[in-house]
């Protein structure tokens, strides 16, 4: 199936306050919260900048081009979005019996005693993702949604329970409020 070719050019207004610099299909952000980079070497796309866009353009007539096209598209604005706003997940620490307690150690996440285990269990916190347990709440907020979503997939599999039955042992840290926006108290 042949896509239109007018469909197969987009373009992504950038937001005041984000620059954009291109070197060799890399893309490097730089907003008011920060500064990342995506790596668009592997994503079969033209890229060009213009003054305060960024043009894209698909590798060939196909859907799955179109489809590349617009998840690349999705990928640059949820980034200048981040920059802008930011972005927070919190999440819930649920246990019956054993207390569960969340610290923070450098780049890892450290969760102890669950389910009554001596040794903690870890989970990797990805890029410059900031996580703040208070409560029974652990709060992550950062500017890249990727990286974000990536540490609270770490800890959401890190506490999955094993060898048990899931729908009575329901212990564990889950996700429960997704939100654009950097949050620093906790509700």
């Amino acid at each position: 199936m042949s896509i239109d070719p007018e469909k197969l050019v987009t373009e992504v207004a950038l937001p005041k306050g984000v620059k954009v610099t291109i070197k060799k299909r890399m893309l490097e952000f730089e907003g008011p919260l920060g500064k990342t980079f995506k790596n668009f070497r592997d994503i079969p796309i033209g890229i060009e900048l213009a003054e305060n866009k960024i043009m894209l353009k698909a590798a060939g007539p196909r859907k799955k081009d179109y489809s590349i096209l617009h998840t690349a598209r999705s990928i640059i604005r949820n980034i200048c979005e981040g920059l802008i706003e930011g972005y927070t997940i919190k999440m819930k620490i649920v246990f019956a019996h054993f207390p569960i307690t969340v610290k923070v150690d450098g780049k890892t996440v450290l969760i102890e005693n669950f389910q009554g285990e001596r040794a903690p269990r870890s989970a990797n916190i990805v890029g410059n993702t900031k996580v703040l347990p208070k409560g029974e709440d652990v709060v992550l907020t950062g500017y890249v949604w990727t990286d974000i979503t990536q540490t609270a997939a770490n800890i959401e599999l890190v506490t999955r329970v094993r060898n048990k039955d899931h729908r009575v042992f329901l212990d564990g840290i889950y996700g429960y409020e997704k939100k654009k926006g950097i949050e620093t108290k906790a509700a």
